[in-house]
């Protein structure tokens, strides 16, 4: 009876995943015909619309009578915001093997909210490469993570990051200017300890790794290390599996100075000589700080060969319109 249940057990077990499977492949495909539906829709609207139609006939009222009509005719789903960006679709991604059979319908509604077409290409391709659901790409974009990765980047740089998504290969693509940690909930004026800002993000540690980005694998906090028979505590310790490094991150509440670069130092060294094994490259540093100060931090940083990053956090959204003047400025130059 024993072995009976146990194949019978194997049995509903292998039906249970051939379900879930099929489930999970019915919704995809679903999602990919629906997709191509309202692309070919919005192919339809824009060559209604080069036919001078919509001036000859409709005016200026062509989405609100399609709207109403197609609503009658075939209930929910045609609100003109819905058709408007249909048409967006189409504009944007003209040949439509180019869209990614992993995105739905929500996901482009939200993509297509951006006006820069590098910032619409950047999140096609991010959104696919990290799978990110409809939530977390909301949070992205209005994070302004396209223009914070682009500004460390050259004109050309800005191109291939538009066409390929932000892909890690060096330390240096951790990196974002600045670090946006709106979802800790600390106003941007109140005054918290190291301690505090380091309890908030294991409090919200799904969401940090996110703004982190891909990658990153958390081991633990406050990891102590043992040197010359002191003890020194590490805020943060993960593992980078793409890069196969210990990736090191001290959090300041405040500016970021000299002492802070040589302590972090010393904590790569260890890193290197105690922790490290065959197969790791060498450790990564970041130093978290609200501010930093340059002239010390140069001189501080000038001739060390461990890998330091030092990059600004903010507390709060950045201003959009100010980064994207920027870019703009940079893809001018």
């Amino acid at each position: 009876m024993s072995l009976e249940k146990k194949s019978y057990d194997q049995l509903i077990t292998q039906i249970g995943n051939l379900l879930q499977s099929g489930r999970k492949q019915a919704v995809q495909a679903v999602n990919t015909i629906l997709v191509q539906t309202y692309w070919h829709i919005g192919q339809h609207i824009v060559v209604f619309e080069q036919k001078g139609n919509e001036r000859a006939e409709y005016g200026s009222q062509l989405f609100e009578r399609l709207s109403k009509d197609l609503t009658l005719l075939y209930g929910k789903g045609f609100s003109r915001s819905n058709l408007l960006y249909m048409r967006k679709l189409y504009q944007c991604f003209p040949i439509s093997e180019t869209l990614s059979h992993l995105l739905t319908w929500s996901h482009y509604f939200e993509i297509l909210k951006a006006d820069n077409p590098l910032e619409i290409s950047f999140y096609s391709k991010q959104c696919e490469h990290e799978k990110w659901s409809v939530r977390d790409l909301k949070r992205q974009m209005k994070s302004c993570l396209f223009e914070r990765l682009a500004l460390s980047k050259d004109k050309e740089g800005v191109l291939k990051l538009a066409k390929e998504g932000h892909i890690i290969e060096t330390p240096e693509d951790l990196m974002k200017d600045p670090f946006i940690l709106e979802f800790l909930n600390i106003p941007q004026q109140n005054q918290f300890l190291e301690s505090e800002l380091e309890e908030k993000i294991i409090s919200n540690l799904q969401q940090f790794i996110m703004e982190m980005g891909k990658g990153f694998a958390f081991i633990g906090r406050q990891y102590r290390m043992s040197v010359g028979g002191k003890h020194f505590y590490l805020d943060l310790l993960f593992y980078h599996r793409i890069l196969k490094c210990f990736v090191l991150v001290d959090l300041k509440r405040g500016e970021i100075d000299h002492l802070d670069v040589g302590q972090m130092n010393l904590y790569l060294n260890y890193f290197k000589k105690e922790e490290a094994t065959e197969g790791d490259n060498e450790p990564i540093g970041i130093i978290l700080g609200a501010k930093e100060n340059h002239i010390l931090v140069e001189y501080a940083t000038d001739s060390i060969t461990n890998k330091v990053l030092l990059r600004k956090y903010q507390l709060y959204l950045p201003d959009k319109k100010m980064l994207q003047n920027a870019l703009e400025k940079l893809l001018k130059d």
